[in-house]
């Protein structure tokens, strides 16, 4: 009796093997069906948009042999820097003048050991910050009457001017909501074609926002214009029916 009943397990254990190894593959190959079931497609949106923040620096030089000469120089020198900067009409809130940088050519071992070269430069960077991105824009050629007055600016630096948008977050959910809109006119193209129907989204993936130049060319950069574009991309995958 009990062989019988261990034989019966045995068959029943054995059956349930090949009904299991029988469901497992059939199941995954349904499912990869389903899966295939799909299509992915991009959307895109651009948005135009204005800076609303400049950063402005400017950075002059003093040269001398005389060190506290060369500090009540430079020091002069911010003073009419502030004072063009005040006839522009901005703000002490706008204007924040950095730290005096001071460089003695004597300590470098790999200095010009002319007799007429100076010894100390001192230099030193004024930074305006302004939500009037267009007063700075306006006042970027004015900056010749302070040359005028002998101030030497950094040939480098001194109009180096960056335009920021900083709304990026309140743009974001329109431009999300077209992107998917576009997205879905595609899938829908696909689908008339193929003779199906656009279901609900699988899986998406918003993209990457970028900020572009609105006028590009071969040196464009984004950050000296004050007009600029933002696009995304987004990758939606649809289910088809």
């Amino acid at each position: 009796m009990e062989q019988k009943s261990g034989k019966l397990a045995i068959s029943i254990i054995l059956a349930a093997g090949i009904a299991l190894g029988g469901f497992f593959p059939g199941y995954y190959y349904y499912k990869s069906k389903l899966d295939n079931n799909t299509v992915t497609v991009k959307g895109l949106a651009e948005m135009d948009v204005t800076a609303n923040l400049a950063i402005w620096k400017l950075k002059f030089t003093v040269t001398g042999n005389n060190l506290a000469a060369a500090q009540k120089e430079i020091s002069a020198q911010t003073d009419k820097v502030y004072a063009f900067l005040k006839q522009q009409q901005f703000s002490d809130a706008e204007i924040d003048a950095g730290r005096i940088d001071t460089n003695d050519l004597m300590a470098n071992p790999y200095r010009n050991n002319e007799p007429s070269s100076p010894r100390f430069i001192l230099s030193r960077v004024v930074t305006v910050k302004s939500t009037d991105v267009h007063k700075v824009e306006q006042s970027l050629p004015k900056t010749n009457d302070l040359i005028a007055q002998g101030i030497i600016f950094d040939n480098s630096s001194y109009d180096l001017v960056s335009y920021l948008f900083t709304g990026l977050n309140d743009i974001k959910p329109q431009m999300l909501e077209e992107a998917t809109k576009n997205a879905r006119s595609a899938a829908l193209e696909f689908a008339k074609s193929s003779g199906s129907k656009v279901g609900k989204i699988r899986r998406a993936n918003q993209g990457v926002f970028s900020i572009l130049p609105r006028e590009q060319g071969g040196n464009s950069v984004e950050w000296q214009q004050i007009d600029k574009t933002v696009r995304v991309v987004s990758t939606i995958e649809y289910w088809l029916d």
